[in-house]
């Protein structure tokens, strides 16, 4: 069965900046589910998976605009320290923080005593990025997936 839109498709990947060191993997846990066509995982390694098949193994090389787009300057932000409670904070590392749009990862760019610069850009942002894909399963997804916009079950979400 070739993949397509509103298939159900189970992986495992490493994800490396091109020509980097590996930065994550599914090998060391569960496989990867992801419903294709409703955003579940990033553009360009959705298209890369389109027409494959269970078995397959392979190697794609994804652009910024298809990843997690450029770095935007203006994305850094300070704020007050009082936001981050009691956190050991340093620079570089990367914390979530609650925001308008739901929970998200920011990197500390410099901690002052009653301010903290947080980068906003997602933490691969601006990276050209390489994946090592093996897929390992295939096949349609329920109409209750679809509905939902998610893998239900095994590697997904349990309700």
């Amino acid at each position: 069965m070739k993949i397509e839109k509103d298939h159900v498709v189970r992986l495992h990947y490493t994800v490396s900046e091109a020509g980097g060191e590996a930065i994550e993997s599914s090998r060391e846990r569960e496989p990867l589910a992801v419903l294709i066509g409703h955003n579940a995982i990033i553009p360009g390694l959705e298209t890369a998976l389109l027409g494959r098949e269970a078995g397959e193994r392979f190697e794609v090389t994804v652009t910024p605009d298809q990843a997690y787009g450029e770095r935007r300057p203006g994305l850094v932000q300070r704020l007050p320290r009082k936001h981050f409670r009691n956190q050991k904070l340093a620079p570089g590392m990367t914390i979530v923080v609650p925001t308008q749009m739901g929970p998200r990862p920011v990197t500390v760019q410099k901690v002052g005593l009653s301010v903290v610069d947080v980068d906003l850009n997602h933490p691969m942002a601006g990276k050209t990025l390489g994946f090592e894909v093996e897929i390992l399963e295939v096949r349609e997804a329920t109409a209750e997936e679809k509905e939902h916009g998610h893998v239900h079950g095994e590697g997904g979400v349990q309700h």
